[in-house]
């Protein structure tokens, strides 16, 4: 098979850079369906081959190892899987946590999850989720690591108020993170399981301002309503409507690129869009009916988002924009969705998505955009500042 990239995953590289203090350990696999090869070899089968460790059971995040559940907030069973007859446990169900029978018969965990570069995508709280497990029962962790890929350099949102913690943020990051799956790994380990025995097996020839396209790897979906790189780069605003009765697109071809409301006057809101002149980012009116979630096959007035220049677009800041003036034009018929969302039975989902109240109260409160973008972007500085550079792997 062809090789397309000169850039070499944890995954390319693990056969090489596996721990020796490992050496003929029993492992357990946590992967999805972007848990590929540079050469598309799904790392099951990838990892299967290998005489450093033995493979003795799968673990699986939202959606599911191979992808088996479509939409989100869908659980999913333990199972056999059929081509090697090992189990395969569910962490994304009543137990999100690996338990210690689950555990019983491995040594290590493998982690290899393709992760898109926000907050609320919930893979990374699947492997903070695994470290906490491991380091309680003396378990210990291997990460391998992949590009982030809308970049390793722009930052953007609200940092994690801890006291909005759920499954879509269990740790202080702001939303758009701009670290790879190893760094955050990294992060949480020295923050808060200083014993736990942890490695990273690093990429090799990524560099922080490399978007995925640019790596040349293959995309393969890590989620079914993560189609392109384009919806990832997007998403980390566009999620946010998942807190409101706004359609983020699920149930079209393009969703999170695609948003509205059967009660939306779609020129209407892009004239108002337009007057913002947010950057990098042009609106188009569209009417359009999902097939599955929010107002499915219903006629809904909204707009889809084209991104002419990613490198100045601010998702989050977009995200914002849409949610503040819907509100504004439509305050009767607008609503924020209630709990519950993502196993959060009490909370707001807006206030757990943005990791405060804040967001949700300056909106009601008719508070200015640029305003709202000054508090965050204080919040995300020091984070930077204070957290995040100590973890960077890549220059």
């Amino acid at each position: 098979m062809i090789n397309w990239s000169m850039m070499k995953t944890g995954l390319d590289s693990i056969k090489n850079n596996w721990p020796k203090g490992l050496m003929n350990a029993r492992a357990g696999l946590l992967v999805h369906p972007a848990s590929v090869s540079s050469t598309l070899e799904y790392a099951v089968d990838y990892m299967m081959q290998f005489s450093e460790f033995e493979i003795k059971a799968f673990f699986g995040p939202q959606h599911g190892i191979r992808g088996e559940t479509q939409d989100n907030m869908i659980e999913w069973n333990d199972f056999r899987d059929k081509r090697t007859g090992l189990p395969v446990y569910s962490l994304y169900s009543k137990m999100r946590k690996p338990s210690a029978e689950m555990l019983k018969d491995i040594d290590v965990m493998i982690i290899d999850m393709q992760d898109v570069g926000a907050r609320y995508y919930t893979f990374i709280w699947t492997m903070d989720l695994c470290l906490e497990a491991c380091d309680e029962l003396g378990k210990s962790i291997v990460i391998l690591d992949r590009p982030n890929p809308v970049n390793g350099k722009i930052t953007e949102g609200p940092v994690l108020d801890t006291g909005f913690s759920s499954f879509v943020g269990r740790r202080s990051l702001t939303v758009r993170h701009g670290m790879t799956v190893g760094e955050i790994g990294q992060y949480f380990k020295n923050e808060y399981y200083p014993h736990l025995d942890f490695h990273v097996i690093p990429m090799k020839g990524w560099k922080r301002d490399m978007w995925f396209d640019d790596t040349h790897l293959p995309w393969v979906m890590p989620s079914p309503n993560m189609p392109s790189l384009e919806t990832a780069a997007v998403y980390p605003g566009m999620c946010l409507l998942e807190g409101t009765n706004i359609s983020e697109g699920r149930g079209t071809t393009r969703p999170f690129e695609i948003f509205g409301a059967p009660y939306i006057d779609s020129d209407k809101l892009v004239k108002e869009l337009q007057i913002l002149k947010l950057p990098g980012v042009v609106f188009r009116p569209i009417y359009f009916q999902p097939t599955f979630q929010k107002h499915a096959g219903r006629l809904c007035g909204g707009a889809q988002i084209h991104v002419v220049n990613r490198n100045k677009f601010k998702s989050l800041k977009t995200g914002v924009s849409i949610l503040k003036i819907v509100h504004d034009l439509y305050p009767e018929k607008f609503k924020w969705n209630k709990p519950p969302y993502e196993y959060e039975q009490l909370k707001m989902p807006i206030d757990i998505l943005a990791g405060t109240d804040k967001l949700r109260l300056d909106i009601h409160n008719g508070v200015s955009l640029n305003v709202m973008e000054q508090w965050w972007d204080e919040q995300r500085v020091r984070f930077n500042r204070n957290v995040r550079k100590q973890y960077l792997m890549y220059g």
